[in-house]
């Protein structure tokens, strides 16, 4: 199912992709919250989730200039793979030359991954990018291995989760030239998770604004 919001006439896609080719080249360094902020905290809780799991193969969508990847494969080696919509951003990615791993431009909704491919998918602070989140949520359900986990961690609204869906996705979205879109909050993911054929491992909200939801493929 297609979300919708306010800005019917916007294009997301475009917009994210302006937006993050903008930041990349300082996008490490630059620790606010229209930048690296969040996205730190997100991948540090997703790094420490995976210290003592095993894979073979990780995917990380909307992966920016990999900065988790980087930390991961210091910590285990495996097939790394980073997807983004913004060039800038895989280029720095790509300059890092990170060992066994590989950065690829692509779209969240349209990954040209084969199925039951990854063990490991992860998305940290991309997902409220995304126009279509279902879909977005089956691509990587199609590119998982049977019993592969995926482990979203994004950008939530805080205390009044209704209202402020609302006020973001209907009122934010329309001023906003950032390509956010869709933010939600932890219960309403598991929700999405669920009904887009997931079964949750666990949830959490790691900070007040910023949750993390682990899934696996059935």
């Amino acid at each position: 199912m297609k979300k919708t919001n306010l800005s019917k006439d916007k294009d997301f896609v475009k917009l994210s992709e302006e937006w993050f080719d903008g930041q990349a080249k300082v996008y490490d360094e630059t620790d606010t919250l229209l930048y690296s902020k969040y996205g730190k905290i997100s991948c540090k809780n997703i790094f420490d989730y995976l210290s003592d799991r095993k894979y073979e193969s990780l995917l990380d969508v909307g992966c920016g200039t990999a900065y988790l990847i980087e930390m991961l494969s210091k910590r285990y080696p495996a097939k790394y793979v980073g997807l983004d919509l913004s060039s800038e951003m895989i280029k720095q990615a790509s300059a890092k030359n990170i060992a066994g791993a590989e950065f690829v431009i692509g779209k969240s909704d349209e990954l040209p991954f084969e199925d039951n491919m990854f063990d490991v998918v992860t998305c940290s602070q991309s997902f409220h990018h995304y126009p279509d989140t279902d879909k977005a949520m089956q691509e990587v359900l199609r590119v998982l291995k049977p019993g592969g986990i995926y482990i979203l961690s994004d950008t939530g609204v805080g205390f009044f989760k209704m209202l402020g869906v609302k006020v973001d996705n209907f009122i934010y979205t329309h001023f906003s030239n950032t390509g956010d879109c869709n933010v939600s909050y932890l219960n309403k993911s598991i929700r999405d998770l669920k009904r887009n054929g997931f079964e949750i491992v666990q949830g959490e909200n790691i900070t007040t604004f910023i949750y993390t939801v682990v899934a696996t493929k059935k």
